[in-house]
């Protein structure tokens, strides 16, 4: 047949041609047969015409294996007819109103849903292979887009009908010789042939893998192919033989056993090697019994009638049942050799082992896919559980008939979250209800915060649109700006995600906090010129208000937390009685002072000539471990790492910490706060000050406070270096009264 012109009458015909019908017919009644023969009849005239690639494989041929491929597979007749009706049109002859959609009109709703189902995944595998996007073809994004196309599908014969059809397309090009581009040999072999697996359709699976691995790599599937130095036809002769073989000595035993074999396929064979770095010798399970018994003694039983039908090989016997692998995995693993020198692994399980290897944690895709991690990973989330149950469905259809409601109630529990594309194909997971606010804020929190239009599958649409499964949306933003508090209105419905509501509420809290800051400052400004102390340290004022830093000052007379009369009396002289004379116990500080510019002795690393200044909240001094902040418009303020105010600032501005180390500090001083308790007594200000005295250590600041005969006295002393400030804290308490002394 010439693919490359529109098939003839006579073509079309023999296609569809007795031998077809026979197989497509296979397991079906008189009705559903009839059926089927109208659903050909009507898509008969539509196949004739250009083929999708020019010298490709034509719509009809295409029909045709597809349709066997499903018959292979005992889907019911529906999805036969839906298979031969889907490739018939293309996606102007559909249409999602039922009333105008002809297939639907001709053939029913189930079977158009069918249809339109199959055409969504045909336009999803179009845009993604046309992604532009790096990342849409990372491990992740074929992940998303495995669920995704399980999530586009409302029923779960879509998906059969699309795995069928890529693999008649496989079929197709080997058979004709043709090569299969690159793009579609990738796909199959990271999303359908994954995906076949996962929902135990084995033989497609290992069908597609080689296909695809033959096309992908021609130069490797020559090679393990020759490797083999047997035909398949061969080995799967010898595990027919090796089957009979057991099944007689089992027999003989008594024992009951369900033996199953296949040989191995050639990708599965090149996946081993690359992902253990084996060599061809170094694979024992090229070909593979399974034996499944009653209880685990028999298990044990069984082992020694396979030793004693073939000779085992050394160190290849693994006992998972009395040590099972970390994900659960039990079995016995062994490898014996036939009569001509072959090894072959045999693995023996309990029908409860079996189905948890199937079905549970250490199911047989999870392991596999896994790759090199071996069976490591575990197969515990919520939606690999709901794809064990759907196969579980596909295994049960082969001996039962599986109510057709049950299995769309386990299509219905797989599709909880919606599956949304970027416009280069990204696949973005969002949970149900999903807007194109929650889509923005999922693929980065600034794009959400600038939002404020969107294009789903090219159409303007409200922020607030509901999206659906395989959707492309485009965020349309502005260059700057944050969100509105609209979105945070629950009855609007604007976000879904808790995630997107959490990052809009920490926006507007920032926000609340700078307008806090801001009202906090201006409050405290107005008070200090009223008191007509406007030359005030701010930083200093903080600090003896029992604040880490003004900003939390500003926050807490903003929001009423603290009154502007604790500011005033902050200011007021003490009263006559007070005691001592503070003021004459205090000195100027020396010209060698720290506090004086240029003689912090600090170097900020990696930056020349900055303005550098001690932070008054910890009064660094050497050898204390630094860090630098970099203030608005007063250089670099250097604090001790162990202080909280620095640390606060830290983690609300981490871009402004920038390194700091002591420079040549042999001449300087660095005032420090030493806090003293003691028990309040005539004369414990003077005594103290003395030890400052014999130290030669300047006190250039002192505050005392007084409660309960308990008396806290913060000195402000400049010391040169650590060992300095520990002499002058030994000093002070061996001071009679004296309860503690330490710096602050």
């Amino acid at each position: 047949m010439n693919s490359s012109a529109p098939e003839t009458s006579a073509n079309l015909s023999a296609t569809f041609g007795p031998d077809w019908q026979q197989a497509a017919n296979a397991g079906l009644s008189e009705a559903a047969r009839l059926d089927l023969r109208k659903a050909l009849e009507w898509s008969f005239p539509r196949y004739a015409r250009e083929p999708a690639v020019p010298e490709g494989e034509g719509w009809a041929e295409h029909a045709a294996g597809v349709v066997a491929i499903l018959a292979g597979l005992q889907v019911d007749g529906h999805t036969r007819m839906a298979a031969l009706l889907a490739i018939a049109v293309g996606d102007r002859d559909v249409s999602a109103n039922p009333h105008k959609d002809p297939v639907t009109l001709q053939f029913g709703p189930e079977i158009g849903k069918l249809v339109h189902g199959y055409r969504a995944l045909i336009r999803l595998g179009q845009v993604t292979r046309d992604a532009s996007d790096a990342s849409a073809g990372s491990g992740a994004q074929a992940e998303m887009l495995r669920k995704m196309l399980l999530a586009m599908a409302a029923d779960l014969r879509i998906v059969l009908m699309r795995l069928a059809s890529r693999l008649q397309t496989l079929r197709w090009h080997a058979q004709h010789k043709v090569p299969l581009p690159e793009a579609l040999s990738r796909e199959t072999l990271e999303l359908y042939a994954p995906l076949a697996n996962r929902l135990g359709i084995w033989q497609v699976k290992w069908e597609m893998e080689d296909l695809a691995f033959r096309f992908l790599e021609p130069v490797r599937y020559k090679e393990i192919a020759h490797l083999l130095e047997e035909k398949r036809a061969e080995r799967e002769a010898f595990i027919a033989d090796a089957i009979a073989r057991v099944r007689q000595a089992l027999a003989s035993a008594g024992i009951e056993a369900d033996v199953t074999g296949r040989p191995k396929h050639i990708y599965s064979i090149w996946n081993k090697m690359r992902n253990r770095r084996l060599d061809f010798a170094g694979l024992y399970d090229l070909r593979a019994l399974r034996i499944i018994v009653e209880d685990i003694r028999t298990c044990y039983t069984v082992l020694g009638l396979v030793h004693h039908l073939w000779t085992p090989v050394p160190d290849e016997f693994d006992d998972y049942i009395s040590r099972p692998k970390p994900n659960g995995y039990r079995s016995l693993h062994t490898v014996v050799y036939d009569h001509d020198g072959r090894p072959f692994e045999v693995q023996i399980r309990t029908r409860e082992m079996h189905q948890f290897a199937e079905f549970g944690m250490a199911a047989h895709w999870r392991y596999k896919e896994a790759g090199a991690k071996g069976g490591q990973v575990s197969a515990d989330s919520e939606y690999d559980r709901k794809l064990s149950w759907i196969r579980q469905l596909l295994a049960w259809k082969a001996d039962v008939q599986v109510d057709d409601q049950i299995g769309q109630a386990a299509l219905d529990t797989l599709v909880d979250n919606i599956y949304v594309l970027t416009p280069q194909a990204r696949v973005i997971e969002l949970p149900p209800g999903a807007t194109p606010v929650d889509f923005a804020y999922q693929v980065h929190t600034d794009l959400g915060h600038r939002c404020r239009g969107a294009r789903v599958d090219g159409v303007m649409v409200p922020l607030n649109t509901r999206l659906a499964t395989g959707q492309t949306v485009e965020i349309i933003a502005t260059k700057s700006g944050g969100p509105s508090r609209d979105w945070l209105n629950p009855q609007l419905n604007y976000l879904a995600s808790q995630r997107s509501r959490a990052k809009v509420r920490a926006w507007f809290n920032a926000i609340d906090i700078q307008e806090r800051i801001a009202q906090g400052q201006g409050m405290l400004e107005k008070e200090l010129q009223r008191l007509g102390k406007t030359a005030t340290n701010l930083e200093s004022l903080a600090q003896q208000l029992g604040f880490a830093c003004t900003e939390d000052l500003y926050v807490a007379l903003a929001k009423d937390e603290f009154s502007l009369r604790h500011v005033a009396a902050a200011f007021e002289a003490p009263p006559p009685d007070a005691g001592p004379d503070l003021s004459a116990l205090t000195r100027d500080s020396r010209p060698e002072s720290a506090v004086h510019a240029g003689k912090s002795g600090v170097l900020v690393v990696g930056v020349d000539a900055l303005l550098t200044q001690l932070a008054k909240c910890c009064r660094p001094a050497p050898p204390d471990l630094i860090s630098g902040f970099v203030t608005r418009g007063r250089g670099v303020s250097i604090h001790r790492c162990d202080c909280k105010s620095f640390r606060s600032l830290a983690a609300r501005e981490p871009e402004r910490v920038i390194d700091v180390t002591w420079g040549d500090t042999r001449d300087a001083v660095y005032p420090v706060d030493i806090v003293v308790l003691a028990n309040d007594r005539h004369g414990l200000l003077r005594d103290i000050s003395e030890v400052f005295a014999r130290q030669r250590i300047n006190v250039i600041g002192v505050n005392t406070q007084s409660r309960q005969g308990i008396a806290r006295m913060v000195f402000t002393a400049e010391v040169g270096n650590g060992e300095h400030l520990v002499r002058a804290l030994a000093g002070i308490r061996e001071v009679p009264g004296v309860l503690e002394a330490d710096r602050r």
